[in-house]
């Protein structure tokens, strides 16, 4: 029986942290002073992470995000993604990185069972590069991204595109599908770390379009089932695709697919959202029905749309992305 929300969204895809900790420290996704690291014992063993996405997979989730944090920095990750990859019932199993450690760990997550990388890419150039991630360096990332290619693992380029920080990039980002077959997907600045700057740094959806339509001429293309939010393109001759991913300007909400669980266990309807069901209890207590009934209880609650906006963030209590698996 298909998972169906309060509005009647078919919820059949499941985002899960599986840790807060990360190698970078890129400016939209954290504080600049940090997070307070959280104990060991407050982070989901794999066994329990298993049993949440065993659960899911039974109420009729067919897609699982593993995320973090950085969730390759985890030990022990690549036996877990192999575990999740026999459910049965699960269509696909994608895994999101900054593609710091890709390099050496590529091979082993297609032989895991991984379907598909997101890779988080905000720019080619290294100062920019280092800027963003307070400490990252690109080339890593490019030689990562190599690695998925040789071990021929379909790849998504994730762009936060910021006006002033990284926007002159958004030709250079869309000119890498001509030749790869990879998918870029350009994702609009979202206000989850305070910041007064959010507003200037604010760059539309329809803005993107519209650059890379001065140099390139694109269509609109389709999607599969399971796909994402993104909205998708593909320029004349290119072999991959664009994709716009507008969460503010002109948010998804009403095909909203999906819910989250944080590596602390607590499962979130949304990324906005304030509200979260902690899992904890039910996982310590060994109860599968009661896991069940919260994960259906978190759809049910899935509210119509979020309330947040370059100007006004809503009931939001601003938070680390870090920390939500975002």
């Amino acid at each position: 029986m298909p998972l169906i929300d309060s509005f009647g969204r078919k919820v059949n895809y499941l985002r899960l942290s599986i840790t807060d900790r990360c190698n970078l420290r890129c400016s939209y996704c954290m504080p600049s002073d940090g997070v307070a690291k959280l104990h060991h014992q407050d982070i989901l063993s794999y066994e329990e992470l298993f049993q949440i996405a065993r659960a899911a997979v039974a109420l009729g989730v067919e897609k699982i995000r593993v995320t973090g944090g950085e969730p390759l920095v985890r030990k022990g990750v690549v036996d877990f993604l192999r575990r999740l990859a026999t459910l049965p019932g699960l269509r696909e199993l994608a895994l999101t990185t900054n593609g710091i450690l890709l390099e050496k760990m590529a091979s082993e997550l297609r032989q895991a069972g991984v379907s598909r990388l997101n890779i988080s890419l905000d720019s080619l150039q290294p100062e920019t590069f280092a800027r963003i991630t307070r400490l990252g360096d690109v080339q890593q990332v490019v030689r990562g991204i190599e690695a998925a290619e040789a071990a021929s693992l379909p790849i998504k380029i994730n762009m936060v595109v910021m006006r002033g920080v990284n926007d002159a990039e958004i030709t250079d980002f869309a000119a890498l599908t001509l030749q790869r077959a990879h998918a870029v997907r350009f994702i609009e600045y979202m206000p989850a770390v305070p910041n007064p700057q959010t507003a200037s740094l604010a760059f539309p959806g329809a803005e993107i379009l519209a650059r890379i339509g001065e140099h390139f001429r694109f269509e609109p293309i389709g999607k599969d089932r399971l796909a994402g939010p993104a909205k998708n393109y593909r320029i004349a001759g290119a072999l991959g695709t664009l994709g716009i991913i507008t969460p503010i300007s002109n948010h998804f909400c009403g095909d909203c697919n999906r819910i989250r669980v944080t590596s602390t266990g607590r499962a979130r309807s949304c990324l906005f959202s304030n509200h979260e069901l902690d899992l904890r209890p039910l996982l310590q207590a060994g109860d599968a029905a009661g896991l069940r009934q919260a994960l259906r209880a978190c759809i049910s609650s899935k509210g119509d749309m979020h309330s947040v906006s370059w100007q006004e963030s809503g009931a939001l209590e601003n938070f680390a992305m870090v920390a939500v698996g975002g």
